[in-house]
């Protein structure tokens, strides 16, 4: 099944109901929705674009990013979307690795597309040829599509050498969009998701089961992330959803605060992309209310691995809820989860292992890339990668990447833990810990700190002293003025890594 038949049937449905929004400005309904898709898909055709076939979109959050992704299935090609906040040759390389035939791009990206040498042919969103498509004849319904035919190629961010492209089918995003109904959050007509995350990455790959349920679309007039013009859309548009990385929420509280608001209008905050620490989420639901839930997923299984539901969130009565609110909650409904060891057996409860999941949500491979496949899914389960445990309740809680554990004198320290004791600390506002070789222990524990005012060591260490075994300590706190992220949030842990050899190298 081609996923863009859910749009022709809620336009069939719901046709005359606002669909499309720009910050609080209507722009279409979802018959004009339909309609320009179809449009969009028939001067594909026009152009020699098909089933099978890739269409790259480096563009900003706009209206036009979602005529896009309908286009481009309606035509029976696959979405090949990059992150606005991307290099130009960074694009490049992703269009060539993907074979894209052509690559709709807005303002800015566009130009920067043609500085970077792309063979495909690009078109500007807001240019005479993109006009064109809005009024070519448009196909009469989506075109036939295996469920296990490409349907989206995404880009893993990359932060070790190039990224992976995953290749994400049409059953794999419908799997995802009634696995989200079940397991995180139900969405009526009257609800609106809203796009103030990448349309590349999570927020994007949310827009299947909004269209599905016929909810409302808005698209920032900024194209991106700002905490005040959210509350503002929150109070005007009403009833909103979006996808929100903890870096996001983190800002977004502390704007709250300085603003004297509490996100009236917001309904549903999904956050995931990275660990959300304890002590954020606690402060953030008490400025907002219960309105977050939590997912936990891999590009290789889009947002459809474990969720906390919203109610576990914001629970305060159960005795182990500060345990279960550091967790990521337990599988969604299309998904094994199990913990497993090197040789992927199950582990004993509450012993770490390798994060493993196995559904409909789950990836069949990379593309073009047999030897990363092979290592990453293995007698049907995908190798996350990341090390966790599981309780007896089946709540899943993720301690580090397995790349990230620190060995020191043969015992494995994981950095959540020790990040997430310096965040209680009222002077700590970031901080990330990575391990630093150390010839007698093989690595000790080194944290990297930003500060509210200076750095008080001993104050620092007295604090681990009372809150976590003395082997876990740090060895040293360096203070950072902010930590090194990538377009998506992430802390680039590797970065850290490179500050403290050029240390070790200038001593």
């Amino acid at each position: 099944m081609n996923i863009g038949l859910w749009l022709m049937r809620t336009a069939q449905a719901r046709g005359g109901e606002t669909a499309i929004f720009k910050g609080a400005e209507p722009v279409t309904d979802y018959a004009g929705f339909h309609e320009r898709a179809a449009r969009l898909a028939g001067w594909l055709a026009e152009q020699g674009i098909g089933p099978g076939d890739r269409v790259g979109i480096f563009m900003k959050n706009c209206p036009e990013f979602l005529f896009a992704f309908y286009g481009v299935w309606y035509a029976g090609a696959a979405v090949v979307p990059i992150n606005a906040k991307l290099h130009g040759r960074e694009a490049a390389w992703i269009l060539g690795h993907s074979g894209a035939k052509m690559c709709f791009a807005t303002p800015g990206l566009a130009e920067a597309l043609g500085e970077a040498g792309v063979e495909a042919e690009v078109v500007d969103t807001t240019g005479a040829g993109f006009a064109g498509a809005m009024t070519a004849a448009p196909v009469e319904a989506p075109a036939p599509r295996a469920q296990d035919d490409l349907a989206w190629l995404f880009y893993t961010s990359g932060t070790t050498g190039r990224p992976k492209g995953v290749i994400i089918t049409h059953r794999m995003l419908a799997a995802m969009s009634l696995t989200y109904l079940a397991s995180v959050d139900p969405v009526t007509p009257q609800d609106a998701t809203l796009y103030a995350a990448p349309m590349s990455h999570g927020a994007g790959l949310y827009t299947p089961v909004h269209v599905l349920m016929g909810a409302r679309h808005v698209c920032p007039v900024s194209g991106g992330f700002e905490p005040g013009e959210i509350f503002e859309l929150a109070k005007t548009v009403g009833n909103l959803h979006l996808f929100a990385a903890p870096t996001m929420i983190k800002r977004m509280t502390q704007a709250a605060k300085a603003q004297g608001v509490r996100g009236e209008g917001l309904r549903s905050i999904v956050y995931g992309g990275g660990p959300m620490y304890v002590a954020d989420i606690v402060e953030a639901t008490e400025v907002f209310g219960p309105v977050f839930l939590q997912i936990y997923g891999q590009g290789e299984a889009p947002m459809g691995i474990t969720s906390l539901t919203r109610a576990e969130v914001a629970d305060r009565t159960h005795p182990r809820w500060r345990e279960r609110l550091g967790s990521v909650g337990r599988a969604q409904a299309g998904v094994e989860v199990m913990i497993g060891d090197e040789e992927g057996n199950p582990c004993a409860v509450g012993e770490p292992g390798e994060i493993m999941a196995r559904g409909d949500v789950v990836m069949p491979g990379y593309w073009e890339n047999p030897e990363g496949t092979a290592k990453t899914l293995k007698d049907g389960w995908l190798m996350t990668g990341d090390v966790g445990t599981m309780d007896a309740d089946g709540y899943v809680t993720l301690q580090d990447r397995s790349k990230d554990v620190i060995i020191s004198g043969g015992t494995n320290i994981y950095p959540r833990e020790v990040e997430e004791c310096l965040l209680m600390h009222g002077s700590v506002s970031e901080v990330s810990v990575v391990g630093r070789p150390d010839p007698e222990w093989g690595e000790d524990v080194v944290a990297f700190v930003v500060c509210d005012g200076a750095l008080d060591e001993a104050a620092l260490d007295a604090h681990c002293r009372e809150n976590i075994a003395r082997f876990k300590r740090p060895k040293a706190y360096v203070a950072v003025p902010e930590l090194p992220k990538n377009n998506y949030g992430k802390v680039l842990k590797t970065e850290l890594r490179k500050m403290l050899e050029e240390e070790t190298a200038n001593d």
